[in-house]
Formats: C-alpha cells, sequence, structure tokens
C-alpha cells in the first residue's frame, strides 16, 4: 500500500549541506542555522526578502567560534552570533568532538611514534 505521507518527507526535505566543508546535515542532527533576510527602513511600502537557511555542522561551527575574526561586516556579525551560540552551551562541543572520536586513535603526536599522545589519552587530557 502506498504512504502518502511518507512519500512527502521524503520528496519535500531538501539536503541541508554544511556551507564550510560541505558535509551533509541529516534532518535532526545537531547544527548551527543562520536565518538572514533583508527589510527596507522608513520606505512604504516596506519590502521584505526571502528568508535564506544558512547551515554549519558542529565542527565547523566550533572551529570558526576558535578562529580569528573572518574580514567583511557581514561576515564578522554572523560570526559574532555563532560564537555566542558555541559559548552558550558545550553541547554543540560536545557533538562536534563527538565526530572526531574514531579520529583521535589515528593520529599520533609529531615527532613520535604515537606512545604519549595515547598515554596523555589515558590520563584525561591531551598534547598539543
Amino acid at each position: 500500500m502506498f504512504d502518502l505521507c511518507s512519500f512527502a518527507r521524503e520528496t519535500y526535505l531538501e539536503t541541508i549541506h554544511c556551507l564550510r566543508c560541505g558535509r551533509v546535515i541529516e534532518s535532526g542532527q545537531k547544527s548551527v542555522a543562520l536565518y538572514m533576510f533583508a527589510q527596507t527602513v522608513g520606505v512604504k511600502p516596506r519590502q521584505k526578502s526571502t528568508a535564506h537557511r544558512i547551515s554549519f555542522c558542529p565542527q565547523c561551527s566550533v572551529s570558526l567560534a576558535m578562529g580569528p575574526a573572518p574580514e567583511g561586516a557581514l561576515n564578522v556579525a554572523a560570526w559574532d552570533m555563532i560564537r555566542d551560540l558555541v559559548a552558550s552551551d558545550p553541547a554543540l562541543n560536545r557533538a562536534a568532538w563527538e565526530s572526531l572520536n574514531g579520529v583521535f586513535g589515528l593520529l599520533p603526536a609529531t615527532g613520535t611514534d604515537g606512545r604519549a599522545c595515547r598515554a596523555a589519552q589515558a590520563e584525561g587530557h591531551f598534547e598539543f
């Protein structure tokens, strides 16, 4: 039997990609979304553009927030909002680290055979 509701959900859900790295962000997956629109002020009749959704995966969100300010007024405004979100709740940082969990053991410390890096992990801290 054909289920119209599930067909509609599958058909109309658009694929969301991280603006920075291009990674696919699945529905329900943790991410940061910026909604941007433009609106006239002091002009009648008021004009308003459609809203655009700009998405970032947790890794890129944390990376952007921890990095230097980008160039350009709009980029700095978006960067400030992302920094506020990342700083307000550790859940986004945890989501970013969860996806990197499997990568950590594959990357030995520079100039070593990796033993010092694994020992530091066992003690609960990281060496950079």
